[in-house]
């Protein structure tokens, strides 16, 4: 009896995760608020009423893919953290870090890109919500760093959404500039760092 319950909890997983991959194709050419839960479930090959025992509706989807797409970045940002060096070698790594996940996860980079500020409101709140524990870790971070020791909490978090929506808007850019070959992924690049090394310099003197 617990084999079949086993099997029958492994299918419906299965399912689960292919309409979600099926989602995030559909996704590449159109927004949330637009897709059809009938073109989900065509695309899997399931019933539309098979949908139903997933999600609620297509934003209930859409918050799925939010923590699908956003889970893995919590490691991205440990790792640009835990990075050694100099304030040059940590950014070069923090770009670098950013460059690979979107070259791994391009469907879901223009997933949160586009939905961060789409027609989708608990979409919208999912994705702020994430990006606000992002902000937090930045936060607790930075009150390790003696440059910041003596800032108030509120700097701190104002300085750890810079961060944030820095890596994001980072990963858009890098996203674009995929399509148009290696220079113009290098330019993102370029940008990116000189403007995390702008940031840097204000950081170091912004109790002056």
């Amino acid at each position: 009896m617990s084999h079949t319950v086993g099997v029958r909890e492994a299918q419906k997983q299965k399912t689960r995760k292919a309409l979600m991959d099926a989602a995030l194709v559909l996704l590449e050419d159109q927004s949330l608020s637009s897709l059809g839960l009938r073109e989900v479930t065509r695309a899997v090959g399931v019933a539309p009423t098979a949908f139903y025992r997933h999600f609620r509706d297509t934003a209930d989807l859409g918050v799925a893919l939010v923590d699908e797409a956003l889970g893995s970045l919590h490691a991205v940002i440990r790792a640009t953290l835990a990075a050694t060096g100099d304030s040059a070698e940590r950014i070069d790594s923090t770009v670098g870090l950013i460059a690979r996940h979107v070259h791994a996860y391009p469907a879901h980079v223009r997933f949160i890109t586009r939905e961060r500020h789409g027609g989708v409101e608990r979409v919208r709140t999912a994705i702020g919500r994430q990006l606000s524990l992002f902000a937090d870790e930045v936060a607790a971070w930075l009150a390790t760093q003696p440059d910041c020791a003596a800032w108030s909490e509120d700097d701190r978090q104002m300085l750890a959404h810079v961060y944030v929506d820095h890596m994001v808007m980072t990963a858009s850019a890098f996203l674009e500039a995929e399509s148009y070959g290696e220079e113009r992924v290098e330019a993102a690049a370029s940008l990116a760092r000189r403007q995390l090394r702008l940031v840097s310099l204000g950081r170091r003197h912004w109790l002056d």
